[in-house]
């Protein structure tokens, strides 16, 4: 059996920066990754509700309902 030593170690390769040309994407946090999570679920969830909200109304965009719709979803009173 055949053994070649190599000159890079694990070490190396995982600490040396990426080639010139590449285009390497830098990984977020888990705490970044978390809370872009959260904030992902809470857009979707007051998408379906303006859905719904829309479709009990007779499914038309008026004035009205887009006023309604700020006043009740978009505004930061629950907060």
């Amino acid at each position: 059996m055949a053994y070649a030593h190599s000159v890079a170690t694990t070490r190396d390769v995982l600490t040396t920066k990426p080639a010139a040309g590449s285009k390497a994407v830098p990984r977020r946090g888990l705490f970044r990754r978390l809370i872009a999570a959260i904030q992902e679920a809470r857009m979707r969830a007051a998408e379906r509700e303006i859905a719904l909200y829309l479709s009990r109304s007779g499914g038309r965009f008026t004035d009205e309902q887009e006023r309604e719709i700020e006043r009740r979803f978009l505004s930061n009173s629950g907060w």
